[in-house]
């Protein structure tokens, strides 16, 4: 095997030298001199920022990569891909038993006290279990973050739906159950960012409008939860509703997810309905 050879390629020199240029000053310092503690900040940035793009190069489908595909899904040049990493397995960011990276279990740790996930996933989680006992069929907790849902628990049973987007993972807020449950009570500006973040279709029964999209919004208040007909992934359809905070704020949404045949809103809206109101009882109470 060759000798490595060392990358020298420009972009890879701010990593070395964040004091404006490849052993050059800085043009806004007097005569060349470098501010210290602005130097040191910049470097410290540079260095998170680093992190969070190779953090950002993992998902659902990406769970475990090799030095190659960490460096074509992160965007950063190879030596400072492979540098940040080793840093972040030192950290226990990251873990690598063998060829390929992967999340490490100090990010599992640090995760588990996220208020969504200590506070909300406790509070709610006996309430989806007894939805699930009640219905055998999926539930999911989510929360809207920015314009899509974060999958924060899901409880599948014995039978699993490899299509729906696993804990950790996003699904789209407009044509989504849950998605829908919470964006019924939240503000219009709210709803705007999501309608402007474009609305795809996804199947061809997915709503697509704002129109159509903001009327299917108004609908859900009265009934008390939300619905996704096919509108995700064909044949799989959803009904959903709100969990509230103390304030009355609404907070995430419940859902019963599976087979179009099995799911149906009139027989599975008012459970999921009741769900919901405990579960947001038990945490204002918790709060």
């Amino acid at each position: 095997m060759s000798p490595t050879r060392q990358d020298t390629r420009p972009d890879d020199t701010p990593d070395e030298r964040p004091d404006g240029g490849p052993g050059g000053p800085d043009d806004g310092a007097p005569g060349g001199a470098v501010d210290a503690p602005s130097a040191v900040t910049a470097s410290r940035s540079g260095a998170l920022d680093r992190a969070a793009a190779i953090l950002g190069a993992f998902d659902a489908a990406h769970r475990e990569l090799t030095l190659g595909a960490l460096v074509r899904r992160c965007g950063l040049p190879r030596s400072t891909t492979h540098r940040t990493a080793e840093t972040m397995i030192r950290l226990g960011w990251l873990d690598k038993p063998g060829e390929r990276y992967r999340i490490g279990n100090r990010l599992f740790e640090l995760s588990g006290l996220a208020p969504v996930r200590h506070e909300l996933r406790e509070a709610v989680l006996p309430f989806l279990q007894d939805l699930y006992g009640a219905t055998r069929t999926t539930v999911q907790l989510g929360v809207l973050d920015g314009t899509r849902v974060l999958i924060v628990e899901k409880i599948t049973g014995h039978r699993p739906m490899p299509m729906l987007s696993q804990v950790g993972g996003f699904i789209p807020a407009y044509c989504s159950g849950l998605g829908r449950a919470i964006l019924a009570y939240s503000a219009p500006e709210v709803i705007d960012a999501v309608v402007a973040a474009g609305l795809e279709p996804r199947t061809s029964r997915t709503v697509t409008t704002p129109t159509g999209l903001r009327r299917e919004l108004a609908a859900i208040p009265h009934r008390g939860w939300a619905a996704d007909r096919e509108e995700g992934n064909i044949g799989v359809s959803c009904v959903a509703a709100p969990i509230f905070g103390p304030e009355g704020q609404v907070v995430a949404a419940l859902s019963v997810t599976g087979p179009t045949a099995l799911v149906r809103a009139d027989r599975a809206g008012p459970a999921v309905r009741l769900a919901a109101a405990a579960a947001t009882r038990a945490y204002s109470t918790r709060r």
